[in-house]
């Protein structure tokens, strides 16, 4: 009972995502999230153009209260807008540019929309950007176009956390047009980027210096006792000489 309970209310949360995206178009409208809270259910609305949602005088977030109450049996929804940062870096919102002026301009235009997108995106300081629409462009065969720039992970673990992905459809009077979008967005810690820091290589160098005192003050050491060996030495010597020379002044004497 409880499972089923669970999997309702999942179901229902989705239902008031696609119910949002459908009806919060032209707004750049990026996602939205669901949190319970003791007064009832808080909705967060995140998008690049909060003005558009609220409406003159708040009209837009009354209508969509009393809907979210008829519809979805929502006993006190309380609805908030937060505005996107990083518009250029978000697919949803990019994506949702693109349908807009392919709808706006038509699919004869498809080609300098995606390269301007994805310049946009590339001078804001994304890592890469991939655009692909596919769809009846520009003749009546159904093709796909790919614009690409920089960097993008594919594959492993990063192609699914570190890149933003989403799609789109632009209703044309040829047909429907489909945009995916994918941005990898600055930032994103690769795991074949190798980075040297300079902090260690100090404490190396440091080392290094202490290890050459210390061999420095082990020669010291050795050399040394070898000196003090040929003072002895010198000194031996020196005896020896002089024993012998006195030696000799006494024979001389002798005679």
């Amino acid at each position: 009972m409880i499972e089923r309970k669970f999997v309702a209310q999942k179901i229902k949360e989705y239902q008031i995502h696609e119910y949002i995206n459908n009806n919060l178009k032209n707004v750049g409208h990026s996602h939205t999230k669901m949190v319970k809270t003791p007064l009832g259910e808080k909705i967060v609305i995140y998008a690049s153009r909060a003005g558009l949602i609220v409406g003159r005088k708040g009209q837009n977030i009354k209508e969509l209260t009393k809907t979210l109450k008829k519809k979805f049996g929502l006993e006190n929804p309380q609805i908030e807008i937060s505005e996107v940062e990083g518009v250029n870096f978000d697919a949803n919102i990019v994506a949702e540019r693109i349908t807009d002026s392919l709808e706006r301009f038509g699919a004869q235009k498809f080609k300098a929309i995606g390269h301007k997108v994805m310049e946009s995106v590339m001078a804001a300081g994304a890592l890469g950007v991939e655009i692909i629409v596919s769809g009846k462009i520009p003749g009546s065969r159904a093709k796909s176009w790919r614009f690409y720039s920089g960097y993008l992970k594919k594959c492993g673990e990063i192609s699914i956390v570190g890149v933003d992905k989403s799609h789109s459809q632009a209703k044309l009077k040829t047909g429907v047009v489909g945009v995916k979008v994918s941005i990898m967005p600055p930032g994103t810690t690769l795991p074949d980027k190798v980075e040297f820091i300079e902090e260690k290589e100090e404490k190396i160098e440091g080392v290094k210096e202490e290890d050459k005192d210390e061999e420095k003050e082990d020669k010291q050491k050795e050399t040394k006792p070898k000196a003090k060996k040929k003072s002895r030495m010198k000194k031996e010597t020196e005896d020896k000489n002089s024993g012998e020379k006195s030696a000799d002044d006494g024979d001389k004497n002798k005679k």
